[in-house]
């Protein structure tokens, strides 16, 4: 589809626009609310959220503040909450190996857990607050976690990260596994 004259659809109007709805709905802000606050039309704010128009430095920060969040946040690309599968690397010889594995940016409260678990066990995971992401970093074992209707078979070295908003499961087979969850929540404002 092609735009109208003047109205961008890159990738980068898009990613901005769908984080600037999203933390608009984590905030629980309608359109007119999150505009008046920025010092926006509704319509400037409505072609931003659609990914069209080319905004100012000053108009994001103007938002990041309407929002509460460095102005990084609306920049970030990273607004699928998954699952995101990041597969477990090799190291040659004695090579020091250092990954970055996933980015979470600012705006959430994390924790950060061990799950160890013994063989053959399952655990149903609670849904936790709305935009909850978990990720699940394997250092032992096998373990197969994830979204009820679409878990994954997780190796050591292997990263998930899943919507934690919705019903997940946690089961080993015959190993034991040695899990770091981290639990990254939105914070409301």
């Amino acid at each position: 589809m092609t735009p109208p004259p003047g109205q961008s659809t890159s990738s980068t109007a898009a990613a901005v626009g769908a984080q600037i709805r999203r933390r608009r709905e984590q905030r629980g802000m309608s359109g007119s609310e999150l505009a008046r606050r920025a010092g926006l039309s509704k319509a400037t704010l409505s072609q931003l959220e659609a990914g069209r128009g080319n905004p100012t430095i000053e108009t994001l920060d103007a938002l990041a503040i309407a929002l509460r969040i460095p102005l990084t946040d609306l920049l970030t690309r990273d607004t699928e909450p998954g699952p995101v599968f990041v597969p477990g690397t090799e190291l040659a010889g004695d090579e020091v190996g250092r990954e970055l594995l996933r980015r979470i940016s600012s705006g959430h409260s994390l924790e950060i857990w061990r799950l160890r678990m013994p063989a053959r066990t399952e655990l149903a995971g609670v849904p936790h607050a709305t935009g909850t992401v978990e990720h699940l970093l394997v250092a032992t074992g096998r373990l197969t976690a994830g979204p009820t209707d679409s878990p994954r078979l997780l190796t050591a070295g292997d990263l998930l990260a899943f919507a934690g908003d919705a019903p997940h499961i946690y089961r080993t087979d015959d190993e034991p596994a040695d899990v770091t969850v981290v639990i990254a929540s939105p914070i409301v404002s």
